[in-house]
């Protein structure tokens, strides 16, 4: 630990880790989620939205997450997704 640096690097990583939770749970405040949802905490929301395992598979024409089903349905998935596209309309030009 040359300079006492280490712990100051940590601090700041794990400010900068509080600050992305703050607005990760900002953000889904925001949104419509679907009625099977709206009663999950906020812990429920990032253990079975953010932090689940996904296998992305690329093809000639498009990237696909392939998501279990376990917790959260493909069509629960369609509503966040369409929630979160309602916040901010696409440029003008696509």
């Amino acid at each position: 630990m040359p300079g006492g640096r280490e712990p100051l690097r940590d601090n700041k990583v794990r400010l900068q880790l509080h600050a992305r939770a703050y607005n990760q749970a900002a953000f889904l405040r925001c949104i419509e989620l679907p009625e099977a949802m709206v009663d999950w905490s906020l812990t429920s929301l990032q253990l079975k939205l953010i932090k689940m395992g996904a296998r992305v598979v690329r093809d000639a024409r498009a990237v696909t997450f392939q998501l279990a089903e376990v917790a959260v349905t493909g069509p629960m998935v369609r509503v966040v997704l369409a929630a979160i596209r309602r916040l901010r309309a696409p440029p003008a030009c696509m």
